[in-house]
């Protein structure tokens, strides 16, 4: 049995799409995944392919660094993928109306060190670094607190 947090490497960028469409494939209105790491590391790819993976004719999937907040439609229903990056107060959380869209809609939140205590409880951490053997890979830890990603740890990582 796999408990958390698990690490792991991510050999390569098709390996982290790989991952990315595992977990898509079993996310439902109120998951959360909080995507953590350095520029560079791998977030806005995995959030990428996950996304496109959900969609029934995979589309441009931007990264939100602008915008804070892309929405889109997939068959599960709602989806919300946002960059805090460049949030400059916890205000902002609100007024983007993502403290509903954690109840609502499946969420993909990089940068969520900038929810500080507004982060939900029951999220998926995704951490994301550099390997400094690898240009190519990252490592990967999944941390979770809630048992509902337990099974879905155990499938994707057996």
């Amino acid at each position: 049995m796999i408990k958390s947090p698990h690490s792991c490497t991510l050999a390569s960028a098709e390996n982290t799409a790989d991952l990315a469409q595992k977990i898509a494939g079993a996310l439902c209105p109120g998951d959360c995944l909080l995507l953590e790491g350095p520029i560079g590391a791998g977030k806005t790819h995995f959030a990428r392919h996950l996304i496109q993976s959900l969609q029934d004719i995979p589309e441009d999937v931007p990264s939100p660094t602008f915008t804070l907040v892309q929405t889109y439609e997939v068959p599960a229903g709602e989806l919300w993928h946002a960059d805090l990056y460049r949030l400059s107060s916890l205000d902002e959380v609100e007024e983007l109306g993502l403290l509903a869209a954690f109840d609502t809609a499946i969420t993909l939140v990089e940068w969520p060190d900038r929810l500080e205590e507004m982060a939900p409880q029951h999220a998926l951490h995704l951490t994301f670094a550099l390997d400094p053997d690898s240009e190519d890979a990252r490592l990967l830890t999944l941390r979770w607190s809630d048992d509902r990603w337990q099974p879905l740890m155990e499938q994707v990582f057996s």
